[in-house]
């Protein structure tokens, strides 16, 4: 029996009860039941809530050349990303089948939309009509179906692999016309429209990708990639025939140019740059912002735009590799972390302490759990019990780019050098820390906003069908409980129930796992007074399709 596209999921009910009951808040609600097929705009209807107004007509203006501080990375695959910034560029080219934004409420971009059986396992994707590839070529079910295959391919070795393979087999994907296909889920999964704005998710052109983009950079997205050379700079040109509309009724974008321009990782030139008005705005992706917040924060001649996230500094300890193999001494370092004083002297306390899981207070499922405190002595015994009475001697990787990493790491050599830990940090560029991090014994490494704790636990702490780590599983750490509570957790509809499993989730991962976080961070965006309709993004997405600038 077919179903009908109007019908309302019925677990979108059952949080109307709650949200009426005062047991869910209204952002809840609307996030929950967007994911589940029902519009933003008719959620936002039925919390009672009204929806903002676009930009007004007049009040844009087309054309112009906007200029962004950007680092320009080597890429080839979309789906091997490991970084937001080469996305802020190509996501203007490719696109994504759905949009999570600033609120962290998903919404259909590629799809029109899509629809989600009772039980969680089958969803209808409806692909989004009247859309072409920037070479011509009609965008189709065909070029879902040939991404989906992508992301699930072992050899390709894409995050996607751990994101959605373990509820999501090759042989679940039907085409079921030319705009619409259908996924067959092994389980239940309510993330997966959150799943496909995972930013290494672009849409690909099955006709002529053959795996390196900037060779055959054939994307829906409203602009066309005219240069692109690693290390200097990024030009984007406007196309003329975006199948989305300006408020002003004509195709999208307004800005003629977009440029990204590689300034390096020292903040004093973008500084320096965007007072002077050489460049618009200063695009961060996974550089901490602190320092550009500092200086610029009272600034009358730009615009910083504030947002909390879920984004942490991850410490984290190979589990295959001796001496963090053992608990013990993973414990151990977790107790040298002073979390107040590194959130003070890392961020300017610009953010909360973290609780060494990865799930943010900002997460809807995040149960309150303990902060553990800082124990050198206990730290100290542990290290004994694991066979070093004289303390240890480790090795700790740090991309010098990132201020805050060093700084975390200066403070933790610092602190635990009571408990008998002597800590080496080698620090190395940031291009050459993404080379090998999954690969470091023992590093910290920056972890972007994920809206909801599912999707990083899924991304970086599972194992795939054959048992091994997912590829973004850097710390290797398996944990059978903790995988089944998840498994149980992705497919749990009502929030109160899969905050009550996180909370067996979090205490796993405290006690026995394998990263320490002390801190999770607020971001900045930050623009020239020129620049509008660009919104702070708690992942520090750029959007600049519906952005323009002011005369």
């Amino acid at each position: 029996m077919k179903k009908d596209p109007a019908a309302i999921h019925p677990a979108i009910l059952e949080y109307k009860r709650n949200l009426d009951k005062g047991k869910m808040s209204r952002r809840d609600f609307i996030r929950y039941s967007s994911l589940l097929g029902m519009s933003a705009f008719a959620a936002s209807q039925m919390a009672g809530m009204g929806w903002p107004l676009g930009a007004m007509a007049q009040s844009i203006k087309r054309g112009g050349t906007l200029k962004v501080a950007a680092p320009v990375h080597k890429v080839t695959h979309p789906a091997q990303f490991s970084w937001i910034v080469p996305t802020n560029q190509l996501r203007h080219v490719a696109e994504y089948l759905t949009y999570t934004d600033e609120n962290n409420i998903t919404h259909p971009y590629l799809l029109e939309n899509w629809q989600a059986s009772e039980d969680l396992k089958t969803w209808t994707l409806n692909v989004r009509k009247g859309v072409k590839f920037n070479n011509g070529d009609n965008f189709t079910a065909d070029d879902v179906i040939f991404t989906f295959n992508q992301w699930l391919n072992k050899d390709v070795g894409s995050s996607m692999l751990g994101m959605i393979g373990g509820y999501l087999d090759p042989t679940g994907i039907e085409k079921v016309s030319d705009h619409q296909v259908q996924l067959h889920l092994k389980t239940a999964e309510i993330g997966v429209p959150e799943h496909l704005f995972h930013y290494p998710a672009m849409v690909l052109n099955s006709r002529t990708f053959e795996g390196d983009f900037i060779k055959a950079p054939h994307g829906t997205g409203p602009y066309v990639l005219e240069s692109y050379r690693e290390g200097e700079r990024c030009v984007l040109k406007r196309r003329n025939d975006y199948w989305e509309k300006g408020a002003d009724g004509s195709p999208l974008p307004y800005i003629d140019t977009l440029e990204f321009i590689d300034m390096g990782t020292e903040m004093p030139p973008m500084i320096a740059a965007i007072q002077a008005g050489e460049v618009d705005l200063l695009d961060f992706g996974d550089i901490g912002s602190t320092e550009a917040y500092q200086a610029l924060k009272d600034d009358k001649r730009v615009n910083v735009l504030p947002v909390a996230t879920n984004q942490t500094r991850v410490l984290r300890m190979r589990v295959d590799m001796k001496p963090w193999s053992d608990n013990r001494v993973r414990t151990a370092l977790k107790l040298c972390q002073h979390r107040e004083k590194i959130l003070s002297l890392a961020y300017f306390g610009e953010g909360m302490v973290g609780q060494d899981m990865h799930v943010s207070p900002k997460h809807p499922e995040f149960c309150p759990i303990d902060t553990p405190k800082y124990d050198p002595e206990k730290a100290r015994q542990l290290l004994a019990e694991a066979g070093y009475p004289n303390g240890l001697d480790v090795n700790l990787a740090a991309g010098s780019g990132w201020k805050e990493i060093v700084r975390y790491a200066e403070i933790l050599k610092q602190d635990a050098a009571p408990a008998g830990f002597r800590i080496n940090i080698q620090t190395m560029p940031n291009s050459q820390y993404w080379e090998k991090w999954t690969e470091v014994d023992l590093g910290i490494t920056t972890w972007a906003h994920r809206p909801l704790g599912t999707m990083v636990l899924n991304l970086a702490y599972t194992a795939d069908d054959a048992g091994k780590p997912v590829p973004w599983n850097e710390s290797r750490w398996i944990d059978p409980e903790f995988s089944t509570l998840l498994k149980e957790a992705n497919g749990t509809l009502d929030l109160e129930k899969r905050r009550q499993i996180f909370c067996k989730l979090e205490k796993i991962q405290q006690d026995r796992g394998s990263i320490a976080n002390a801190f999770w961070i607020n971001v900045w965006t930050i623009t020239t007074k020129r620049v509008q309709g660009v919104k702070a993004h708690p992942s520090l997405y750029l959007k600049l399709g519906s952005a323009w600038l002011s005369a």
